[in-house]
């Protein structure tokens, strides 16, 4: 459990999901449209949690792992951020209950974990 009030959530979603398949067989004035619809509401969300919000994060582009063995493209399930605070893990869940990814996007979730302090040495 952490033992400050700052969370992470990770905005996730999968490029072979039924989902997406649907929102890429829109016409593109009707991705077009849901879109700018998708963005008024998440522009929304931002303003009515703007007091939760301390780290605005946004979209996440291609990703690269690094490792033991060196540098490789890869790809995740990761689509977005965003750094809130609240008074417990459960109320800031809670933020995003019915949010503009998954609510209007084809974003399949929000995962929120605490961000924990760094153990001192």
């Amino acid at each position: 459990m952490s033992n400050n009030d700052t969370y992470l959530a990770v905005f996730t979603g999968s490029k072979d999901s039924p989902r997406m398949q649907a929102w890429k067989a829109m016409t593109e004035a009707e991705r077009q449209a849901k879109g700018q619809r998708g963005m008024e509401a998440w522009h929304a969300w931002m303003k009515k949690h703007s007091d939760a919000v301390v780290g605005t994060g946004g979209p996440l582009g291609k990703t690269k792992k690094i490792s033991q063995t060196g540098i490789a493209d890869i790809s995740n399930n990761l689509s977005g951020f965003v750094i809130v605070r609240a008074a417990s893990h459960e109320a800031a869940a809670k933020l995003f209950e019915n949010h503009p990814h998954f609510a209007i996007f084809p974003g399949e979730g929000v995962e929120v974990m605490p961000v924990l302090p760094i153990p001192s040495l």
